[in-house]
This record gives structure tokens, sequence and C-alpha cells, in this order.
């Protein structure tokens, strides 16, 4: 076998393996996924969920996909602005402890959304 054959049989084994390796990498992190459970659904959670978009809207957290700070301030002021609109259409059906939250939580977005706003 010629080094040129060599060569080529080698490149082809070692592209073989590095797919073997994705396809089992790609295997082992959805059964990964399947075993952790989920934490129980709530509406604190949901709330957080909408205020952790609005945080990296605002480019005080690192996006989990890209895993950069990006502002983007108009993507901000909409997730504060679905904030609002749960607000105002859950008034009088929150215990103390959810509406003393969405408060606090719209009143720091609105801070961080004005400071973000003046740089």
């Amino acid at each position: 076998m010629s080094q040129e054959e060599k060569k080529k049989v080698d490149e082809e084994w070692k592209k073989e393996v590095q797919e073997e390796k994705a396809r089992l990498a790609q295997e082992t992190e959805g059964k990964r996924e399947e075993k952790e459970p989920l934490p129980q659904a709530n509406f604190a959670l949901f709330l957080s969920g909408l205020a952790t978009e609005a945080l990296i809207y605002l480019g005080e957290v690192e996006n989990p996909l890209t895993k950069k700070k990006e502002k983007n301030l108009q993507r901000a002021k909409y997730s504060i602005d679905l904030l609002n609109i749960i607000e105002e259409k859950t008034k009088g059906n929150l215990s103390d402890q959810e509406k003393a939250l969405l408060e606090q939580l719209l009143y720091d977005l609105r801070m961080r959304f004005v400071k973000a706003s003046e740089k």
C-alpha cells in the first residue's frame, strides 16, 4: 500500500471516528436531558423566565445560545410589556406574595431599562 493510499485510509478512518463521537455525544446529551427532572411549574417560575429574558435583552445576562451579552432594547421592552400585561390581567387574582414579586420585577426591570436606554 502506497503512502497516499495509507493517508487516504487514515483520513477516512479519522472522519468515521469523529462522526461516531458526535453521534454518541448527541445520544448521551439526549439521555441526560431525559433523566434531569423539570422543576415544578408555578407562577413565580413563569415570571422569572420572562424577567430573565428581559435581562438578556438588556445586555446584563449572557445569552445562553450565543454565549455573549447582547443588548436589544426593543426586545427588552417587549418582555417588560408582557410582564405589565400579566400584572393588568391578573389584578385581584394573585396571592400577596405573587403580587409583590411581580411588582418588584417590573420596578427593577423598568429601572434597568431606563439606565440601558441612557447609555
